[in-house]
């Protein structure tokens, strides 16, 4: 609801004189909201963002225009916009009807014009964004956007706003090498087992990390390192000479929290991952 104010002014002989000031309200039928439908990115995610118009009144508004600012935030003199809308991902639906796709005028910000609402009916928008490396990493980091409709004889701008938070679950990758890749019969060679964690949480003991393989050749017999660290049988891992099955333990493989740090030139987010190292030696 807005209300407004305005009085006339009389002039005649070279006087002027003005009216009382009337008060008037402008009961607005038009509500907006903007929502994410994942709730959690890491970099190269796509998001998808659904755009909610309702009209409860009995004119329909034409001519409407909305800006969604992509997260943009300042960095030094410039803006960075740590989501990327993908080209041709809008839809458009009028009373649940898809509708020919109106003009997208911009991508940074995003602006997509000729936006209509009926009378007494609604418009839905659904259009996906990929988390670029300007999207901030971290503990607690967060992407917030705005969106901000306007045009169609308003009475004012109508705002949302919707925040996706980075997601801080374990993310763990592992790498295997091999040296040497040839080996003399009675040789020895080693597996080394790089586990890399990109999320901003450590896996710890309650995480249960568990390694395993089954080695062909069989190795006998073996020694076991964890980040150099000289392991033991049945302490922390098992092995069966007879079939090369081995597994660690569970709660052994904890694995540090990566780092992350913005460039300062670029502003492009850098992970380091967190990393951990497994070395089975053995003869074949």
């Amino acid at each position: 609801m807005a209300t407004f104010t305005n009085k006339a002014t009389l002039s005649y002989n070279g006087k002027t004189t003005d009216s009382n000031t009337v008060t008037g309200t402008i009961t607005e039928t038009l509500t907006f909201a903007k929502n994410a439908v994942e709730q959690s990115y890491t970099e190269g995610d796509r998001l998808t963002y659904v755009i909610s118009l309702i009209n409860s009144g009995t004119s329909p508004f034409t001519g409407l225009s909305m800006t969604d600012d992509l997260g943009a935030y300042p960095f030094g003199t410039e803006l960075r916009y740590p989501l990327t809308y993908v080209d041709g991902s809008l839809a458009y639906y009028i009373d649940g009807v898809l509708q020919a796709t109106p003009t997208v005028s911009s991508t940074e910000p995003l602006i997509i014009e000729g936006i209509s609402v009926p009378a007494n009916g609604n418009t839905i928008l659904v259009y996906t964004a990929t988390v670029n490396p300007f999207a901030p990493l971290g503990e607690d980091a967060t992407v917030f956007n705005t969106a901000t409709v306007t045009g169609g004889r308003l009475s004012a701008p109508l705002t949302d706003t919707e925040t996706v938070s980075a997601n801080g679950e374990v993310a763990l990758r592992i790498t295997k090498a091999l040296s040497p890749d040839t080996v003399v019969e009675n040789g020895t060679l080693t597996y080394t087992f790089t586990i890399e964690n990109d999320s901003p949480t450590p896996a710890v003991a309650t995480d249960d990390v568990i390694l395993s393989d089954t080695f062909d050749p069989i190795l006998d017999p073996l020694t076991v390192t964890f980040n150099g660290t000289p392991w033991t049988e049945g302490v922390n891992y098992t092995y069966d000479t007879a079939t090369g099955a081995f597994a660690t333990l569970p709660g052994q493989l904890p694995v540090p929290a990566a780092t992350y740090a913005q460039d300062p030139v670029t502003g492009e987010w850098i992970t380091t991952p967190g990393v951990a190292v497994l070395t089975v030696t053995g003869t074949v």
